[in-house]
């Protein structure tokens, strides 16, 4: 029914446009003019009490007056009329309304309670907006926005939807779009999304036919579940989505007691929402129009080596640097294919043993120019294709795009063009033409970089947790608020982490006899729920024997109490680990959901930031693969697989203790409002992991 309606909000038959003006100069006459002048082929209605006609059209008084039922009603009046215009459609039997006004959420208090007024008002029916600029079905010719974008009297038709948050951002990608020759097919501003939202749209743009690549502009993600079930929908049915989220600037969430909420603001959170769901982040703004250009080709990237023919030795530099930048490489023509190039023409003018490849004369021969790139095509060497176009280009056009798209048909690798003068109408003949141009060697880059991502998104699925008595009764005992190390790491051991071996004494006596069970080598801390950060008041000591650790437990008491205002009563004696490698992990909550941080540890874990989130999934925990690919993730992931000859880590057991605690987060739910292993201390291999802190916190 959903579906249904969501199809009759983006193809009506009938639009009744409420508030609608005969002064097509104004924002409330342009709805009419746009209908009429893209084409719409529906019945149009304009409502106004005080006009009789519209651009031609009948205008009627008010919505009881209308003829039929529309699909869609444009809203066009003010905040504080809108919600009563919204009502009569809703009991007219309206599928949907589109309400331009401002003045709700983004105001503040009265107007969220305008915005809930709207939302009751509506009823069943449904709401695009409030504050939006509408949408665009470019593929059926229907113009619901009263965009000043509109104005141009064509945009060309493609396979790339746009969905905003932004109304004006919407009106600057078309224009831009539009320039460059990008084909669009749907574009929708979701603006303050009081009722239908980003994840609607891409939901109904996945079964859209016209649609091959899905871009968002995001401010917020408001239902992540229904993001990520539409997210992932789309990827199954191989549309790839590419997203600009803004926002990167913000300090991210406040931390809290553990580390890891200084390690995963909320920006960090969105890349791990993205990266889960296969959704590629654009980094710039203009990626969100360079990045789906180059996918909606259709074509397969299916490894990182790329060619670079150039008549221009400047800009062949460019391209290549920015492609070495960002992973991909460069590698000569393999015998053959030089040879094959050497053929094509004569004399010392090209540099043809390596790349860029120069075909000086290229430029002003386009047969020349078919012959290197057929050869290139060919060749095994390469991946891709970026054809660099010239100065020479510039007083034929035509000739330069029509040789390259002549030779599309030869290869399904993808084929780039660079434009080193400017002159955007080149670009957008080739881009019409199915050859994505562009004006900036890193845009190149960020082409082949979607296209590479897109050919290679797996999915890691989630686990059921299967919680045990012995779990459910650990839970059950647990106290509210912060527990102490050694209750943190029981809660871990019920779920299978291992912890180092430990005592809890609470005097000098104790602690040497624990120091002389454990080994003669122990770390000392004081035991306390109420200072979780321990080293930073002076309550821990390591490398300890029996005949040190009476005094330096006595000096701790003196230490802590100075610096804390809490005389430490209980201490914990453990066994000093050595050899290990520190790992943190942790568990991270905001508006996004429930995820887990993973890290290479200990008290340098902020300052050394290499850090990687996953989040959990509605039910259960993280997979296995899910795990492995988290630490694989890590830049000092070489440390844990034998770096320079150390002997590799035990990652299985680090696997096995992620799986563990992201089934003790899931099981615990909401209570859980932080949790932290730091170190995690993963040994050699075979040799397991231990837990040598912990924090946890219940609500």
């Amino acid at each position: 029914m959903q579906m249904n309606t969501i199809t009759r909000l983006m193809r009506p038959q009938r639009v009744a446009v409420i508030g609608a003006s005969a002064d097509i100069a104004k924002t409330a006459g342009r709805p009419v003019a746009y209908l009429l002048k893209h084409g719409f082929s529906g019945s149009v209605y304009p409502v106004n009490p005080k006009a009789t006609e519209i651009c031609g059209l009948p205008c009627y008084p008010d919505i009881a007056s209308l003829p039929s039922v529309p699909d869609v009603g444009i809203v066009l009046l003010g905040a504080e009329r809108a919600h009563q215009a919204v009502k009569e459609l809703a009991q007219l039997g309206c599928a949907a309304a589109i309400v331009l006004a401002s003045g709700y959420t983004e105001v503040g208090v009265e107007g969220a309670r305008r915005q809930a007024e709207l939302l009751q008002a509506a009823g069943a029916m449904r709401i695009l907006g409030p504050n939006t600029i509408g949408l665009v079905n470019i593929t059926d010719r229907i113009v619901l926005s009263a965009s000043g974008a509109l104005e141009m009297d064509h945009f060309p038709s493609g396979a790339i939807s746009l969905v905003s948050q932004s109304g004006g951002i919407l009106g600057s990608l078309l224009a831009r779009a539009s320039a460059r020759g990008i084909g669009l097919a749907k574009m929708i501003s979701t603006s303050n999304e009081v009722d239908l939202e980003l994840a609607d749209f891409i939901d109904w743009l996945v079964d859209d036919e016209a649609t091959k690549v899905i871009a968002l502009y995001v401010e917020t993600v408001r239902d992540t579940e229904k993001f990520r079930a539409a997210a992932l929908r789309a990827r199954l049915a191989g549309k790839p989505i590419v997203a600009f989220k803004i926002g990167r600037s913000e300090a991210g969430a406040k931390a809290a007691i553990s580390h890891t909420g200084a390690l995963a603001g909320s920006d960090r959170m969105y890349d791990a929402l993205f990266k889960q769901t296969g959704i590629l982040r654009a980094q710039r703004f203009d990626e969100l129009l360079d990045m789906p250009a180059a996918l909606a080709t259709g074509r397969t990237l299916r490894g990182n080596r790329v060619a670079i023919l150039t008549s221009t030795g400047g800009a062949g530099t460019l391209v290549s640097d920015s492609l070495g930048v960002t992973g991909f490489e460069t590698p000569p023509p393999d015998a053959e294919t030089a040879a094959k190039l050497r053929a094509l023409q004569q004399g010392d003018h090209a540099a043809l043993d390596r790349n860029p490849i120069d075909v000086t004369l290229a430029g002003l021969q386009p047969e020349l120019l078919k012959g290197a790139i057929s050869a290139v095509l060919a060749s095994p060497t390469y991946d891709a294709l970026v054809v660099i176009v010239g100065a020479s280009a510039l007083a034929m056009p035509e000739l330069m795009s029509n040789a390259i798209k002549s030779c599309m048909s030869l290869s399904d690798k993808p084929i780039l063009a660079y434009i080193s003068p400017h002159a955007p109408n080149i670009g957008s003949l080739l881009t019409q033409g199915g050859v994505p141009a562009f004006s900036a060697p890193e845009s190149c880059s960020a082409a082949l970089v979607a296209m590479l991502h897109a050919s290679h998104t797996t999915a890691s699925e989630a686990i059921e947790s299967i919680v045990t008595a012995a779990q459910l009764s650990a839970i059950g005992a647990l106290p509210a608020g912060s527990l102490d190390e050694e209750q943190a790491k029981r809660l871990f051991s019920t779920f299978g982490i291992t912890s180092v071996r430990e005592h809890v004494v609470a005097t000098p006596e104790q602690a040497q006899s624990a120091v002389v069970a454990l080994g003669d080598r122990a770390v000392l801390k004081i035991l306390s729920a109420e200072i979780l950060h321990k080293s930073e008041v002076g309550g821990v000591a390591v490398n300890l024997s029996a005949a040190t650790i009476s005094d330096r437990l006595l000096q701790m008491t003196q230490d802590v109490t100075h610096k804390a205002g809490v005389t430490p009563q209980r201490f914990l004696v453990q066994e000093m680990v050595s050899g290990g490698i520190e790992i943190i992990l942790g568990m991270h909550r905001d508006v996004l959901g429930v995820a887990i941080l993973l890290g290479m540890g200990g008290v340098t874990a902020e300052l050394l930031q290499d850090t990687t989130l996953r989040l959990l999934p509605s039910k259960g925990g993280l997979s296995p693969d899910a795990a492995r690919e988290m630490a694989m993730s890590l830049k000092t992931w070489p440390l844990l697989d034998g770096y320079r000859g150390r002997p590799k880590a035990d990652v299985e057991a680090l696997i096995k203790a992620i799986v563990a605690f992201s089934e003790m987060v899931a099981t615990l739910g909401e209570r859980l409002l932080e949790a932290e292993i730091n170190p995690l201390f993963v040994l050699d291999q075979g040799q397991g992991v231990r837990a040598a802190d912990g924090i946890v916190v219940l609500a």
